[in-house]
């Protein structure tokens, strides 16, 4: 048989394993509720690490929670070919969302182990430790987690350590997990867009360039409050109408830059939030994300330029501060060609766009050589219950990273 061309996929196998996933934290409107450390995530985690062992995976898992399991290699002490994602999610979230890329390792090493297919490599699928909340199983692998436990402290006041107890792993033992571009060859992983260009573009594949950085700020706006009905117009120090206009400014910014950056005033609280007082206060969020983070710099000093205007023009003060700072992480330029050629190699429509959201990937890409492979979100919807890829579009998922692997098995040696 010739593996490059025929698909070794079970479409309704994966499909399969998807839906009952998903019945684990389903909500009554259809999404699922599987948030990190929580029963559900523990019952998942379980089901997850039955279908590896199923599929003859040895598995394990570290001090930062991560389930790994292990397809061996015909050469045991050669560094890992690593793929997977994430199965908590947010509060009401979809069944794609990071769930796609760990089954679909599983569904590979299905097929290789059915058409007695043995990497050089030993080949891990990672179930990565709270993807949603703060990454920490990532980090801990790329050794940039927090040392303090109580950055990791859950909003109900659970300690870190609980949790990672909950599911096997060990805060004190948490530099344990670290990885190195010595154990990993390379990490390779599968994941819905979680946005509308392919969809909108009517592309089957997406080669990601990498993950944009990251620029997120808290603005607070300081005005005068005073009476709406005695206060004349030309007399007031509206926080209020200077935020507007910051809305309006950073919607600009990123629209007539050239570039692929975004921006997003997401957050807005009104102080003291009352009809009959001009706003006296306003603190509102702003973030910034671009794959070519000098433009994420400059924008950065553009925009501190437009916020001293905007206080001059509205006789208010006006502060930010910054609350996130992440570098863009750049795909390996081999991996993105090989995602391509396998591409041309079967048929499947392309193209080559950054991904705007984060990803363990992300963390991986600072140590070892990363890709990523993305598949069209219906409408560019993520993060909800009507969250959707369709069967067909999974499993060329899927057949894409399983071919991928092959390639890079021969390319990194053994």
């Amino acid at each position: 048989m010739n593996i490059a061309s025929a698909s070794l996929v079970n479409s309704d196998r994966l499909n399969k394993t998807i839906e009952q996933l998903a019945a684990i934290g389903k909500l009554p409107n259809g999404g699922v509720r599987r948030i990190a450390y929580s029963p559900e995530d523990i019952k998942a985690r379980q089901l997850v690490q039955t279908w590896m062992l199923d599929a003859g995976m040895t598995t394990r898992i570290d001090a930062a929670g991560n389930l790994i399991g292990t397809y061996a290699g015909r050469k045991p002490n050669a560094p890992s070919l690593v793929t997977g994602s994430h199965i908590d999610t947010v509060p009401t979230g979809g069944r794609y969302d990071g769930t796609l890329g760990v089954l679909a390792g599983i569904e590979v090493v299905r097929v290789m182990r059915e058409n007695s297919i043995q990497l050089d490599h030993p080949l891990e699928v990672i179930v990565f430790t709270d993807e949603e909340g703060g990454m920490i199983g990532g980090k801990a692998i790329s050794g940039t987690a927090f040392e303090e436990a109580d950055y990791y402290r859950r909003d109900d006041g659970t300690a870190i350590e609980t949790c990672l107890q909950r599911v096997g792993g060990n805060w004190s033992k948490l530099q344990t997990a670290q990885r190195s571009q010595a154990d990993v060859a390379a990490y390779l992983e599968l994941h819905v867009e979680q946005g509308g260009v392919l969809d909108h573009e009517g592309k089957e594949i997406g080669v990601v360039e990498g993950i944009v950085g990251q620029h997120r700020d808290i603005v607070r706006v300081k005005g005068r409050p005073n009476h709406a009905g005695t206060t004349p117009m030309n007399l007031r120090q509206d926080a209020l109408v200077a935020a507007a206009q910051i809305v309006l400014m950073v919607n600009a910014l990123a629209k007539d830059t050239p570039g692929q950056q975004v921006a997003t005033v997401g957050a807005l609280n009104v102080f003291p939030n009352a009809a009959n007082i001009v706003p006296g206060l306003v603190e509102l969020t702003i973030d910034m994300r671009d794959i070519d983070f000098a433009n994420l710099q400059r924008l950065a000093t553009q925009l501190q330029t437009e916020l001293t205007t905007i206080a001059d023009r509205t006789q208010t003060e006006i502060v930010s501060a910054p609350i996130l700072r992440t570098e863009a992480v750049l795909a390996t330029p081999k991996i993105q060609t090989t995602i391509a050629q396998v591409c041309e190699e079967k048929g499947f429509s392309y193209c080559y766009l950054p991904s705007r959201a984060s990803h363990d990937a992300q963390e991986m890409g600072l140590f070892t050589d990363m890709g990523m492979i993305f598949v069209p979100s219906r409408a560019g919807i993520s993060h909800a219950e009507d969250e959707y890829t369709s069967p067909e579009q999974c499993a060329q998922g899927v057949e894409m990273l399983l071919q991928v692997l092959l390639r890079l098995d021969r390319l990194y040696g053994g």
